[in-house]
């Protein structure tokens, strides 16, 4: 292990193997329901599979979604019933297997509490092992079920806040309001190009109420199904646009699309002719039939 690397590990650990895990651990399968994982100011969106505790109550995160966005490349084979990763960045290389408790790190050799696993197509990590053997402090928010990553070694708040009830209305402080618009707007741009496909709501193809549901439900809320349902009941109605907010366009006096504000006079969404693109909402096609938008 060279010096740098056994620094960071030092400095960085100290926090995390007794305060996050403890907590989870206590718990027990609970603290997996709807638990969100931060890095730095920014919540990791797990559009194919979510964090769960295993039988050893270890957190296990999917490992393809946190690594890319901690800066890892993912190199992998599968061999019958194991999977065997590699993990790069600029300074280390890390080989992993499902099934195993070990793991290498720059060619030494290190024990996992517990085994990396291969569920429903996805490899799972052990939290533990983010902390203890990549080095970054982990915060564990118990009110807003948020582990934070501290890639930068900073402390952060949690970037989304668990619904408060207060006098009849839901509030969320602004700031974590604004991140997670930025992080809706940052999941629905990942799918640019993704064809339409009628009654469509994933990936391999969406409708437009499929695309928003879709984008919506990476962030822990639920829409109804259709853009007409969506119009009646979804949040509340607002004039004055923000990023983030679902908009409305009609045809022959009913709703028919539904997409995502994007600022600027601008919205993403599913369309029947381009797919899941950017257009105007104020000019051309779209421009002439908007009837409203929404704040969820």
């Amino acid at each position: 292990m060279n010096l740098r690397f056994y620094r960071k590990l030092v400095l960085s650990c100290a926090f995390s193997a007794v305060g996050v895990l403890g907590m989870l651990h206590a718990q027990g399968a609970e603290a997996a329901t709807n638990v969100k994982i931060q890095i730095n100011d920014s919540l990791v969106p797990f559009p194919e599979a979510q964090p769960f505790i295993d039988n050893a109550n270890q957190m296990q995160i999917p490992l393809r979604a946190l690594t890319e966005e901690l800066g890892y490349r993912i190199g992998w084979e599968k061999d019958g019933d194991v999977v065997k990763v590699t993990l790069k960045n600029s300074s280390q290389t890390i080989a992993l297997q499902t099934g195993s408790r070990k793991a290498e790190v720059d060619g030494k050799s290190v024990q996992l509490d517990s085994a990396v696993q291969f569920l429903n197509g996805s490899v799972y990590l052990p939290l533990r092992f983010v902390s203890e053997t990549f080095g970054y402090r982990i915060q564990w928010d118990a009110d807003n079920r948020i582990a934070i990553i501290n890639q930068d070694g900073r402390y952060h708040a949690p970037a989304w806040y668990k619904p408060q009830i207060a006098a009849g209305a839901v509030q969320q402080p602004a700031q974590a309001t604004q991140t997670l618009q930025s992080s809706i707007l940052q999941t629905a741009s990942k799918y640019m190009g993704t064809p339409y496909v009628w009654g469509g709501s994933s990936p391999g193809g969406f409708d437009c109420s499929g695309f928003v549901g879709y984008v919506f439900a990476q962030w822990g809320t639920k829409l109804p199904r259709t853009s007409v349902e969506m119009y009646q009941s979804a949040g509340t109605a607002v004039t004055d646009l923000q990023a983030g907010d679902l908009v409305f366009f009609a045809e022959g006096g009913r709703v028919s699309h539904v997409g995502i504000y994007t600022g600027n006079g601008q919205f993403i969404s599913a369309a029947s002719s381009t797919g899941v693109s950017v257009a105007s909402i104020t000019t051309g096609y779209w421009g002439k039939k908007y009837v409203g938008a929404r704040r969820v």
